[in-house]
């Protein structure tokens, strides 16, 4: 008997935990809030996959909304890159502007079928029966997936994507439209549901009226698509500061083409003369965006310098095209360095409270590249103090020391780590820090000391007689 009550006392106390996360559940993602008109534009033209979601949202409860969640399939939250988003601000066109919001990841105690969920924090929180348009965007990275994975030279490269019809979200959705563009019109196939139609490259699902929550209904895309698929592995950028006016950019590259591996035979020959035809998803040159005023570039690998490269500068930007030893087919792989001067004045400046601070780039040069594993080291001249980096995204952070020629106590080094950078992530970032003037006297002092003391021992050498006498 005391068995049984204890059974129903455990079941009881099970059933109340439950509710009990349901309701917070509930009252998390906020399901008095509707969204009235939802249009959603998946861009498929690169193998970076784009998403931009226009979202109108209603508040339709009894007490004002600070937050709006954006859901995720669990297959996508390991490749979002970034996610952003934006308050439209303004009724006519032409007067409309944007105001940035942030968006965090949230855990929700329960989410169904692994659901992720991002909130979206409004400047001000949404009155009951007011609505607010929201602009969306976000990035997907290894999301198109070859198929087949394997391709001759001259065949075409064909990829999938799988995503949902319907727009999965928390909140009931009113009326909904999902447009998806491919780089050209050569489609194998896709999944066709109610309310499917196809014009030129785009693919459009919609419109759906009175959707629930968590609606989802799985499409897959099967299309062609040649674009090269650049990932970097991994990327070492290391910036070196000196105060006596020189900025020296070192950056290490582990490069792979992520595309379909690439099977039998490859021929320089007809990939020559059919360069049109061969090896169209391959690429055999790459594109680097650097800041203006470059110089003293240089490029090479492990073998030597390679000369195939071309640096146009002028007094708004760089390019350098560099092209590898060899065309990098699909799974071929490339390590290469790059390195180039800038003029300190450029992007060293000091604070109002005293401080020195660098202003320079986050990301990767390289146009249209996925970096898998980006790690910034800004070595600071020595004698640097109280180190600090503001990064407009959440990254890793720590500091090293490194020594170099006639250095005594040794150089701080910021590093910074983020894994999953896209072009979107190329935004300026800053390093603090602290610097006494006589420091940049240490190293004249040093050589000056080392050439007086060579000096003294070379006049006692000749006034020392080292004849051998009887």
């Amino acid at each position: 008997m005391e068995g049984l009550l204890r059974l129903r006392l455990a079941l009881v106390f099970s059933v109340v935990a439950h509710l009990s996360l349901l309701v917070r559940s509930s009252s998390l993602s906020s399901p008095e809030l509707q969204i009235v008109n939802a249009e959603r534009r998946i861009d498929l033209t690169s193998h970076i996959v784009r998403v931009y979601l226009t979202l109108k949202v209603e508040n339709a409860g009894t007490s004002p909304a600070s937050e709006i969640l954006l859901a995720f399939p669990p297959t996508q939250v390991d490749r979002i890159a970034l996610v952003k988003a934006a308050a439209t601000v303004g009724k006519k066109k032409k007067k409309k502007s944007h105001l940035p919001l942030d968006v965090n990841p949230i855990a929700l105690p329960v989410a169904p079928n692994g659901t992720k969920h991002f909130a979206i924090s409004l400047s001000n929180p949404l009155g009951v029966g007011e609505s607010e348009t929201l602009e969306v965007f976000y990035v997907l990275t290894h999301s198109l997936e070859p198929f087949p994975v394997e391709i001759s030279q001259s065949e075409s490269q064909l990829v999938h994507y799988h995503d949902s019809a319907i727009i999965l979200s928390p909140y009931l959705i009113k009326q909904q439209i999902t447009v998806i563009k491919t780089p050209s019109t050569k489609v194998e196939s896709f999944t066709k549901v109610e309310l499917t139609d196809r014009a030129g490259t785009e693919i459009k699902y919609g419109p759906y009226d009175e959707r629930p929550p968590y609606s989802f209904s799985p499409v897959i895309v099967h299309f062609e698509n040649n674009n090269p698929f650049a990932v970097v592995e991994e990327l070492v950028r290391e910036v070196e500061i000196s105060h006596w006016g020189s900025l020296q950019i070192t950056e290490h590259y582990k490069l792979v083409n992520a595309g379909a591996r690439h099977k039998g035979i490859f021929s320089r020959v007809e990939y020559q003369s059919r360069q049109s035809l061969s090896g169209v998803s391959s690429f055999k040159h790459l594109l680097a965006r650097l800041p203006p005023r470059v110089h003293s570039a240089y490029y090479r690998d492990d073998i030597g310098n390679i000369s195939s490269s071309h640096l146009r500068t002028d007094s708004r930007k760089s390019e350098m095209e560099i092209e590898p030893r060899y065309p990098l087919f699909g799974g071929w792989k490339a390590t290469f360095v790059i390195g180039y001067g800038l003029p300190l004045q450029d992007f060293l400046f000091e604070s109002p409270d005293g401080r020195r601070y660098l202003n320079f780039s986050f990301g990767c040069p390289l146009a249209e590249t996925v970096v898998d594993k980006l790690t910034i080291k800004v070595v600071l001249p020595e004698g640097s103090q109280n180190p600090s980096a503001v990064v407009p995204f959440p990254v890793e952070q720590h500091l090293e020391t490194s020594y170099s020629y006639l250095d005594v106590i040794g150089r701080t080094v910021v590093v910074l780590e983020k894994e999953n950078v896209v072009p979107e992530h190329n935004s300026p970032f800053q390093v603090y820090y602290n610097f006494n003037p006589i420091f940049m006297l240490a190293e004249p002092l040093m050589l000056a000391s080392a050439f007086f003391l060579f000096f003294v021992a070379y006049v006692a050498y000749l006034h020392i007689d080292l004849s051998i006498r009887k």
